[in-house]
């Protein structure tokens, strides 16, 4: 018993050494379909935000929990519930603005870059951007205890347990 142990130990080892765990796959995009959500569709602040030209919001380029460094976002982006994500939404204040909020499903739906998986985003636009599920502050109406959610791994738009934890994207109306 303690040889397989041995031997399981250095096998994890070696897989490990060869191909870390904390590896991400490369975004993949089909060149053959137009871009939903080109970088040419925002406006770039010095600030770590931008401003979606069609619909005229600002949005803040990093996840929460991550920050701006001048052209990345460093950090680990942080989950919440819902309910977490409306109360830390209504409090932040980021790049000399109070007013940031949830998106609403159709908001965040309008950054997802439907040429691209893994993530589903311009990463030039909002680098660093996790292949995970994001809120919304849209409730679902066929589920009580849902909202709205965007998977950003694949651009799919769900619905969510409140309870769950899921990333946050900050966006305002801007000026």
């Amino acid at each position: 018993m303690r040889r397989a142990f041995f031997i399981t130990t250095t096998c994890l080892f070696l897989v490990a050494a060869l191909c870390p765990l904390s590896a991400k796959a490369a975004q993949k995009c089909k060149d053959s379909i137009i871009e939903s959500s080109p970088e040419s569709d925002y406006l770039f602040h010095s600030d770590g935000t931008v401003t979606q030209k069609k619909t005229g919001l600002m949005w803040v380029r990093c996840s929460v929990g991550q920050q701006w460094d001048g052209s990345v976002c460093k950090g680990e982006a942080a989950i919440f519930t819902w309910a977490e994500a409306l109360n830390l939404a209504n409090l932040e204040e980021y790049a000399g603005y109070d007013d940031w909020r949830l998106p609403n499903k159709n908001q965040l739906e309008s950054i997802v870059e439907g040429r691209c998986v893994e993530p589903s985003v311009a990463l030039e636009v909002f680098p660093s951007t996790q292949s995970a599920f994001y809120w919304t502050s849209s409730p679902y109406a066929g589920l009580g205890t849902g909202a709205w959610s965007v998977d950003f791994g694949y651009g799919v738009v769900t619905a969510t347990e409140k309870s769950g934890k899921l990333n946050v994207r900050l966006v305002r109306d801007s000026d």
